[in-house]
């Protein structure tokens, strides 16, 4: 049983992750793999999100600037400063917060604008 054991440990003590360097890249990388929204948590970072054809986009956080590939059938945006590009959006754009800046290239969204200081501008 002892050899056993030493066989086992030097094969194990290599495994270790590593913690996402940012807080909005696990939610990011995780949330839209088994789900139909794509969350978006973080503060202050610089990223692409890819809606892929067809997802939701869920964007909580401050002061992020984020370039939104594909086409997203609902967008969310809660927090302040946010400063959002986006490729498509098909249904709805919905906006919390403080001075957030929404903009869309595509499509034609019912938006909602609930917050304060917010600016979207919208595609064709």
């Amino acid at each position: 049983m002892a050899t056993a054991i030493a066989l086992i440990a030097p094969a194990l003590a290599g495994c270790t992750s590593d913690p996402p360097s940012r807080s909005g890249d696990l939610a990011h990388r995780f949330d839209g793999w088994f789900t139909d929204t794509i969350s978006y948590r973080s503060f202050g970072t610089t990223s692409a999100v890819d809606c892929a054809d067809g997802k939701s986009l869920n964007v909580a956080g401050s002061n992020n600037k984020l370039t939104v590939r594909g086409r997203c059938v609902e967008v969310q945006v809660h927090g302040a400063d946010n400063r959002i590009t986006i490729e498509r959006v098909d249904k709805a754009l919905t906006i919390t917060g403080l001075n957030n800046s929404v903009s869309y290239r595509d499509g034609r969204p019912k938006v909602d604008d609930r917050g304060s200081g917010n600016n979207v501008a919208g595609g064709r």
